[in-house]
């Protein structure tokens, strides 16, 4: 009985463990690092994910250089994926990194329905006579 007992308390925790390291159901991300787009200007991907996840779209970005990602990004079909959020994520190093150091710009989506859109973001300089579309990511999404 007591021999059981132990084989079924190492099972249980077994299954805790490998339940525990599971990846997160319901969460999708993405991301592009600085020597992506120095290699590759125009970056288009694709991801599927299910109705109900939320996907996270990370982008190198330098604003000390002028230039900037677009705050809201252009969704072909917003009944199917939803903005909830944009920051800007400065590097965090020991010690601190120089400044000019690039960091990452981060957006986070909804997926709302089944269907497939197309997100596009734009790093451009936003004043008057700057440069448009240095770079540009397109991530066409199909919620499933």
């Amino acid at each position: 009985m007591k021999s059981k007992l132990i084989i079924f308390a190492a099972i249980v925790a077994l299954a805790l463990t490998l339940f525990a390291c599971a990846p997160t159901p319901g969460q999708a991300s993405v991301g592009v690092s600085c020597d992506d787009f120095y290699q590759q200007q125009h970056i288009t991907e694709e991801i599927e994910i299910n109705a109900d996840d939320s996907l996270t779209v990370t982008l190198c970005s330098n604003p000390t250089t002028g230039f900037q990602w677009s705050e809201s990004a252009q969704i072909s079909d917003q009944s199917v994926l939803e903005q909830v959020s944009h920051a800007f994520i400065a590097a965090e190093d020991e010690p601190p990194p120089p400044p000019g150091t690039p960091g990452q710009e981060v957006w986070t989506f909804q997926a709302l329905q089944k269907g497939t859109t197309t997100v596009t973001m734009e790093y451009s300089r936003p004043w008057e006579g700057g440069e448009k579309g240095e770079w540009t990511y397109t991530l066409t999404v199909r919620v499933k």
